[in-house]
């Protein structure tokens, strides 16, 4: 999150007349951040089972009207944040040589929002934060495994699938973590998962492109 930035924004310029809704990107996209931190302080006093977009709204100085036109409800502005803060974490460093780097940089911003993290990760939305790291990790592996497999004959369905595969081991590891509070270093914890790694995915797209199961050839 941008605190300084918000910390200096007067509560007053999020009532309704200032939100422009349906006005320009930059207004929107502020209200959204500004109801993001107004669930997290929220969360910081209460379950997130307990809370209401009432809250929220009050929180932040809106009205629900301004809130309804941003989100769906209260899970679909925990999903923006989500995506928001992943893809700020990572900035697009999915490939061969720099997956551990945007792997670090996720946990570190999950550390950062730790009372976020760890509140929709024990309420009854815990499938939010995994389906979360799920897009996010295939979406890293799925750049490898692409970038690996050049000069291979290895079908898109076949490059997905190892994706899919190695996606559960790494998704379990970091909610283990989280399970545990996010005590070991991000760092060691990606150094062992990439020691564990080292060759196992050029080993898989080899073995595929050898004995090949599913028949889409690569475009």
């Amino acid at each position: 999150m941008k605190a300084l930035f918000y910390h200096n924004i007067n509560a007053d310029s999020f009532s309704a007349e200032n939100m422009l809704i349906g006005g320009g990107g930059n207004m929107s996209q502020t209200t959204k951040w500004a109801l993001a931190m107004s669930l997290q302080r929220v969360m910081a006093q209460k379950p997130l089972s307990k809370i209401t977009i009432a809250d929220i709204t009050q929180d932040c100085g809106i009205n629900r009207m301004t809130f309804y036109y941003h989100f769906q409800d209260i899970f679909d502005l925990i999903d923006w944040i989500c995506q928001e803060e992943g893809a700020k974490a990572i900035q697009g460093r999915k490939g061969y040589e720099t997956w551990q780097d945007g792997f670090i940089a996720l946990c570190h911003a999950m550390i950062k929002n730790r009372a976020f993290v760890e509140g929709v990760y024990h309420s009854v939305q815990r499938e939010q934060i995994e389906n979360y790291l799920f897009r996010v990790v295939y979406d890293l592996l799925l750049d490898v495994v692409c970038e690996l497999s050049e000069g291979y004959s290895i079908s898109h369905e076949n490059q997905r699938y190892i994706t899919n595969f190695y996606k559960f081991g790494f998704v379990g590891v970091v909610l283990e973590w989280v399970k545990n509070g996010m005590n070991e270093a991000p760092e060691a914890m990606v150094e062992r998962v990439s020691q564990m790694m080292h060759g196992q995915l050029l080993l898989a797209i080899q073995n595929m492109d050898s004995n090949p199961i599913l028949s889409n050839k690569p475009h």
